[in-house]
């Protein structure tokens, strides 16, 4: 699916068209997990993905990066198949533990993707250098990963994410394991490298402030089989540490809490 703009024709980033998802379809354990799910993201937004605790937005990010099939309906990226979009690397994904290898210092973590297409050293070098730039880590390529706290091997999972120039970044509760300090200096973090790149974002969070202070919108899911219950615009502006203290945060963190009461209130 396409919008015109302008004239012109532009692919969504993500079309999801009457998507249901269950598993162990026919058995008596079957889950539904998803049901009627149809949302479109467009190019360069940050949409993030909020419901009550199962409802599927795991689930859903999934199914965008083709980890998963759904039962029924479709999910295009960029205008091509869910499963071609990966084979073609338009993504990224970052998951709640940064997954990175002990034995591998910093810089050869964020190089393992390019490894993995056969890029050659050189563009190996350069391009991780650029990245730990990007992530403010530089000087620290040489390190362990045990030798870094928290918040800096996450952010060595997002440059790794990153080496290879995805159009699409797919984030599953990245900063969940961080204590609240570190986690609202890599959200401005986040924000700043999703500004310098273009690259879409869709995060899955289960923090209100979290998804009200980095969306352009916000998806709220309704409780198990999760269904796109509201879509939440989110106009605060340019983001900075002050936003938070901003009334019309206060609003918009209120407006995206009374739909999440309303939905778990249907349960």
């Amino acid at each position: 699916m396409s919008t015109a703009i302008g004239g012109t024709t532009r692919e969504h980033a993500v079309c999801i068209d009457s998507v249901d998802m269950a598993f162990n379809v026919g058995n008596d354990d079957e889950v539904q997990a998803l049901s009627s799910i149809d949302l479109q993201i467009e190019q360069g937004e940050f949409v993030s993905l909020i419901g009550p605790s199962g409802c599927g937005k795991s689930t859903m990010l999934r199914l965008i990066g083709d980890l998963l099939t759904p039962t029924s309906g479709s999910v295009s990226v960029f205008g091509k198949p869910a499963h071609d979009a990966r084979v073609d690397q338009d993504y990224g994904m970052v998951f709640q533990h940064p997954g990175l290898f002990d034995w591998r210092r910093v810089r050869a973590n964020i190089e393992l993707p390019l490894e993995l297409h056969d890029w050659s050293k050189a563009d190996r070098t350069d391009r991780s250098a650029e990245m730990l730039q990007l992530v403010k880590l530089d000087g620290f390529g040489e390190y362990y990963p045990r030798q870094l706290s928290g918040g800096m091997k996450q952010r060595v999972s997002i440059a790794r994410a990153l080496s290879f120039s995805p159009r699409l970044l797919l984030m599953d509760e990245p900063f969940g394991a961080l204590d609240e300090m570190t986690r609202e200096h890599m959200q401005g973090e986040l924000l700043r490298i999703w500004k310098e790149t273009g690259t879409t974002v869709v995060f899955v969070t289960h923090s209100i402030p979290e998804s009200a202070f980095l969306s352009n919108r916000v998806v709220v899911l309704s409780a198990r089989p999760g269904e796109v219950n509201s879509v939440i615009d989110v106009n605060l502006g340019e983001r900075t540490p002050d936003t938070r203290e901003d009334p019309k945060f206060f609003q918009t963190t209120t407006e995206i809490r009374e739909a999440l009461r309303a939905v778990e209130g249907a349960v």
